[in-house]
């Protein structure tokens, strides 16, 4: 019923509309490959393992390591922490570390985390959200190697409950836990809110100091550069972060001074914002992840200086012409005749992925046929000029969960492969 109402509204639309409905046809949005892609799609042909692939651009993800460390090095004894779980590779992950110069990691998840102990065993860990307490039970129980969790690692607690947790995790190892109190400075999504509840996990670790050792702060930001403009400029909603994060050490510091340290990790930012934090100095620790590759929902503002780092490719498996809905058959030219972006017509390999055409210019998803994550339809304009065995480009939307979707990462630089890089399982 759905595809025959999307024919009958379409051959009443052109009936009606005459000259004027001719004239509203989408215009051609194809192009073919440009030289960028055009080298990387001879590449992957020769080269490639013709299946969908995650494709890394070094040369892009160098610029952008050396962007982040320029903006991190403006403020004196900053640091650099990356965002593992959006990187999820061992190699990718030591290639940044190498570039960047930083052994400082953020972790989100207890089997990787148990990886990175094992892979960056002089690595300093603080992990990214308040992990259930049976998590951090897991981790000691299959930790191994030289990696020490009580000088290395923070965990993350955001209320009192949480933090006793903790408390009686120590207890029955006979260890000592790193606790980071984790603030709602804006985000709401949890977090310290009030001086009643940083009292109380504060006074719980002064009070359990064989148990827990107070190791810092972190106050996520995103939301800053996310939100829409008339809810506050950049620089307005970073002043009312920075000033609940200020009232948290200033809070520290004059009722619990015996906790106080010059070493304390005092978290912030995220992609998003980190460069926004240029303007401040209070914070020591500023993690970035999803902006070293620059999936599309990352084009912000704020990132302007990044490049798109991460693809997609995918090979053509078939070539079928113009668009022809099953069940409608000849009568699906109407579409073709109408929509010259339909007027070729290609089978993927894959689909359905979180993610975007890129390259040619002009592909687009069919909707009346259907989605697949088999055999992806895409359609598009005789310019785009693909052929069989040709790569599709696309472009991540996010990466923390698509880069874990195709089996080892693809490394190129200067347009040819260099390198494969396994990902976390």
């Amino acid at each position: 019923m759905k595809r025959r109402n999307v024919l009958l509204g379409l051959g009443g639309a052109v009936a009606l509309g005459g000259i004027g409905a001719v004239l509203s046809r989408p215009k051609d949005n194809g192009a073919p490959y440009n030289d960028y892609f055009a080298a990387l799609n001879a590449e992957l042909k020769a080269n490639g393992p013709m299946r969908p692939s995650l494709v890394i651009d070094l040369d892009a993800l160098d610029h952008n390591i050396d962007t982040v460390v320029a903006s991190v090095a403006k403020e004196p004894g900053r640091h650099f922490r990356v965002v593992e779980k959006s990187l999820p590779s061992p190699k990718l992950l030591e290639y940044i570390g190498k570039r960047a110069n930083t052994k400082r990691l953020m972790s989100f998840h207890q089997p990787f985390l148990n990886h990175d102990a094992v892979m960056f065993p002089e690595s300093d860990i603080l992990i990214g959200k308040p992990l259930p307490v049976r998590s951090a039970e897991l981790f000691y129980k299959t930790h191994q190697g030289p990696f020490d969790p009580a000088r290395q690692l923070q965990w993350l607690s955001d209320t009192p409950a949480h933090a006793a947790q903790y408390l009686a995790l120590a207890k029955g190892l006979g260890t000592t836990l790193n606790l980071n109190i984790e603030l709602d400075v804006g985000l709401h999504r949890g977090g310290v809110a009030d001086m009643v509840a940083l009292t109380e996990i504060l006074q719980l670790i002064e009070d359990n100091p064989e148990q827990l050792r107070f190791a810092g702060f972190m106050g996520y930001d995103p939301f800053v550069a996310l939100v829409p403009s008339f809810l506050g400029s950049h620089d307005a909603l970073l002043g009312k972060v920075m000033a609940k994060y200020q009232a948290a050490v200033d809070h520290t510091r004059s009722q619990h001074a015996k906790l106080w340290r010059d070493d304390l990790t005092l978290n912030t930012a995220g992609s998003p914002t980190y460069k926004l934090h240029e303007a401040e100095s209070l914070s020591n620790d500023i993690s970035v992840g999803t902006g070293l590759l620059k999936p599309n929902h990352y084009d912000l503002t704020t990132l302007a200086d990044h490049k798109p780092a991460a693809y997609i490719a995918t090979p053509v498996l078939k070539a079928t012409g113009a668009v022809n809905i099953p069940g409608l058959d000849d009568k699906s030219k109407v579409f073709s005749w109408w929509d010259v972006n339909q007027r070729e017509t290609y089978f993927i390999y894959g689909g359905y992925w979180m993610a975007d055409y890129e390259s040619p210019k002009g592909l687009q998803v069919n909707n009346t046929f259907g989605r697949s994550s088999n055999q992806e339809i895409v359609n598009a304009s005789v310019a785009a000029g693909l052929k069989v065995d040709d790569q599709v480009f696309l472009r991540p939307q996010q990466v923390e969960g698509v880069l874990l979707q195709f089996g080892d990462l693809i490394a190129v630089r200067g347009g040819k492969i260099v390198d494969t890089w396994p990902v976390f399982s």
